[in-house]
């Protein structure tokens, strides 16, 4: 097996959450960094031969039942809100959206309270994370390409 030293907040990120919650939770969240950490150290690397995209693809797979194992066991059992610093931003806005159409209604800002957060895993960016490997192989390594959208046409004008 492939160990890559990853010097990411996923590497420092497990032995701080080691212990936080009780078991089956902790262990659960703990294989869960893992796999990303490993994930992005596989995704990171500037040259990949075969034998290594077959350990990412596979990365790939046990990452996935990872995180529907997260979603399914953990998510459900605990109830996570908004920071305080995100309620506040929430309600800034609001209030200079009020201000900008020219109302002043305070109750609707303040009666709304924290906004409870749930995991979403209809998202695209975990959806493409299958593809990851498909790429490598038919474009190469990321730092080869860019998605960044390029003008073909440029319209020059001559004096």
């Amino acid at each position: 097996m492939f160990f890559f030293v990853v010097l990411t907040h996923l590497q420092c990120a497990i032995p701080v959450v080691d212990g936080l919650l009780p078991e089956p939770y902790n262990t659960i969240i703990i294989n869960l960094l893992f796999e990303l950490a490993t994930w992005h150290a596989f995704g990171k690397l500037r040259m990949h031969t075969e034998t290594m995209l077959y350990h990412f693809d596979n990365c790939t797979t046990r990452l996935g039942q990872d995180i529907c194992e997260f979603s399914r066991d953990c998510c459900a059992k605990f109830n996570t809100y908004d920071l305080p610093r995100e309620t506040a931003a929430r309600a800034r806005r609001r209030g200079a959206k009020n201000a900008k159409a020219g109302t002043t209604s305070d109750v609707a800002s303040t009666s709304e309270g924290r906004k409870r957060c749930t995991f979403n895993m209809s998202t695209y960016k975990l959806h493409a994370l299958g593809d990851y490997v498909k790429a490598i192989r038919e474009f190469g390594t990321t730092d080869n390409y860019s998605t960044q959208v390029v003008s073909i046409f440029k319209l020059v004008i001559i004096p």
